[in-house]
């Protein structure tokens, strides 16, 4: 029987986890011989009621406490194949060794107590299941026999706890009546609850999938240590550590993760024993190479004619938190995934959930037994493979003043490293806009406020970024003095000559935008066709402003003395007098600074790119 599923057992302390899987061991006859009576004697000689629990609960303080504390696991076959059953720890202060269970398993069973019903524990050990990516669920309603066995009770049970897993994407595979001390359902049908007709425990554990097996994945092997030998002339450097999930064998051309580097392996060592054929997953692997190449703890082994692993230092990832002190920004942790071991920060916290009634909240910390979407930055590349790939590599663990604190499993690779050019890429050949966003406080935005010369632009636009900047957001005013200095010194006043101005301060503007800067445009700009194709140029974060005045009141303003000059022959095509100003017949803001005073305007201001930013 080649056929092996791994199935974690879950649930609030008390609800009978423990029982069930004593019971089914005792009921499918794989027991070793003699062990229940053993315990049954064991009972007797302390004057303690026997419970099926005790022949998984080894350690004696855990008979004495009468809870589980450590993941204990067993092995047994039916039939269909074979098991290894995981059962985790249920008290909310052991839910580190409950994670630990269940990330190895492939299936799960989730035991609430008829009595009691779905509990705190209960919601938050099936959002970890989501969270490990186990999508194999059945829910097995416990202690019946203290409910009389009453449909309605299972009942209830059913559909709340139902309507809980799809919101987290979870359909049970079935929700199952039993009594593990009675041994309802277990491996028998019941003839106490003769209105359920659906499948026993046993019977369902037989019917979920098992996934592919590890040796037919691609090969990943994490590197333990590299291994010199030099006596009696011998110069082999042997590669080792346990294979993860593939095979490895002579001749194969390998890569080493993150560092890019290429050979080829020469022989496979083993010590005295006979050399294998090949290493496949689950097995301690050594093998030295054609070249001497330099690699270290932490890389990780591929076939070079697989499909490689994410090698990256920006990591989206699904994480629960269960250290002393909350995750947060600004300090340093350790990140550990298969044998490399990283200095990494808390970037980002998009999200956190309240595992009980799947509430959430936006803040920058994680707090103890909390589970978050978040963003991690690692002081160097490392490789890895994402959620629902090859378990091994997918899943890490948090490191906080030499404790295990938190782990989860990586969604994302936002920022992978070339290990050709030894470069970062940002998800592909360049960063994007929304990347930035993600790592910036803002978005780019162009205001591109027209109105005649005089009538409050620069003015209002310079208040405005000195309000935003001062407030963290990242701005910059691109007057028509600045671009006419520098940028545009080569044109004039021309109708072709103002269109071709606001071509290039266009592009400019576009360039901070992308960049994640608020760029407040101020520039006449008196053409309709022209602002309208700086708004095809920019996209949906150009925002038009009008700054409304007429040309009596702009005269009589007059700052710098132009209409003056104008009006007296000295300059020529004078936007207004001269050369026709196409007011905007629908702009995004209206600010009409004859009927507004200055700081009414940069309040309105203010608030229109505060409602687009978070838009």
């Amino acid at each position: 029987m080649d056929e092996l599923l791994s199935i974690v057992t879950v649930g609030h302390v008390d609800h009978g986890k423990s029982t069930v899987i004593g019971r089914l061991m005792a009921d499918a006859g794989v027991l070793p011989e003699g062990k229940l009576e053993q315990i049954r004697e064991n009972c007797r000689r302390n004057s303690k009621p026997f419970e099926y629990a005790f022949l998984l609960d080894a350690l004696k303080n855990e008979r004495e406490q009468g809870i589980t504390i450590d993941t204990a696991r067993c092995f047994f076959s039916s039939d269909v194949r074979s098991y290894i059953i995981i059962d985790a720890p249920g008290h909310i202060e052991f839910l580190k060794n409950m994670v630990t269970g269940a990330s190895r398993a492939e299936a799960a069973l989730l035991v609430i107590d008829a009595a009691r019903g779905v509990e705190e524990n209960t919601r938050r050990h099936g959002y970890f299941l989501s969270m490990l990516g186990i999508r194999q669920v059945a829910v097995l309603v416990n202690k019946m026999d203290l409910v009389n066995y009453q449909e309605r009770v299972f009942r209830d049970i059913r559909d709340e706890y139902e309507q809980f897993l799809a919101k987290i994407g979870i359909v049970p595979a079935s929700f199952i009546p039993v009594s593990g001390m009675q041994g309802d359902n277990i491996v028998i049908p019941s003839a106490n609850m003769p209105w359920y007709q659906g499948v026993t425990v046993l019977r369902q554990m037989d019917a979920f999938r098992t996934i592919p097996a590890p040796e037919r994945m691609p090969l990943r092997m994490p590197v333990q240590g590299v291994y010199k030998f030099t006596q009696n002339n011998d110069s082999r450097r042997i590669v080792a550590g346990t294979i993860d999930s593939g095979s490895v064998r002579a001749g194969d051309e390998l890569i080493f993760l993150p560092s890019g580097k290429k050979t080829t392996v020469k022989n496979l060592e083993v010590f005295n024993a006979p050399t294998p054929q090949r290493f496949a997953a689950g097995q301690a692997a050594g093998f030295t190479t054609t070249e001497q190449i330099f690699v270290r703890r932490g890389e990780v082994v591929c076939r070079a004619d697989e499909t490689p692993p994410c090698v990256g230092v920006r990591l989206k990832t699904n994480l629960f938190w269960l250290g002393r002190q909350p995750l947060q920004r600004n300090r340093r942790y350790f990140f550990k995934c298969g044998t490399a071991k990283v200095e990494m920060q808390l970037e980002k916290v998009e999200r956190v959930v309240n595992a009980s009634d799947l509430s959430c909240q936006t803040r920058q910390y994680v707090e103890k037994n909390e589970v978050a979407e978040c963003v991690l930055t690692l002081e160097r590349p490392i490789a890895f493979d994402l959620a629902g790939s090859i378990e091994a590599t997918s899943r890490f663990v948090i490191v906080d003043e030499y404790e295990i604190a938190g782990g989860g499993i990586i969604t994302e690779s936002l920022a992978e490293y070339d290990y050709d050019t030894r470069n970062i890429r940002w998800s592909g050949d360049a960063m994007t806009s929304a990347e930035r966003a993600r790592h910036q406080s803002n978005r780019g935005l162009v205001v591109w406020m027209t109105g005649l010369s005089g009538s409050g632009k620069t003015t209002i636009a310079q208040e405005v970024e000195r309000r935003l900047v001062t407030s963290g957001v990242t701005a910059y005013v691109l007057d028509g003095d600045k671009v006419r200095r520098g940028l545009c010194s080569d044109l004039g006043f021309t109708d072709t000559d103002r269109t071709e101005n606001i071509r290039r301060v266009s592009e400019a503007a576009n360039l901070f935008r992308d960049a994640g800067v608020v760029t407040l445009v101020t520039l006449i700009s008196p053409f309709a066709s022209s602002r309208a194709n700086a708004r095809q140029v920019i996209g949906k974060d150009f925002m038009e402003v009008y700054v409304k005045a007429s040309l009596e009141t702009c005269i009589r303003r007059d700052p710098k003395k132009l209409y003056r000059k104008a009006l007296d022959g000295n300059i020529r095509s004078f936007t207004g007098l001269d050369s026709p100003y196409e007011a905007p017949d629908n702009p995004d803001l209206l600010l009409d600074t004859e009927r507004w005073s200055e700081e009414e305007c940069v309040e309105a201001l203010l608030a229109a790119i505060g409602k687009w930013l978070k838009a």
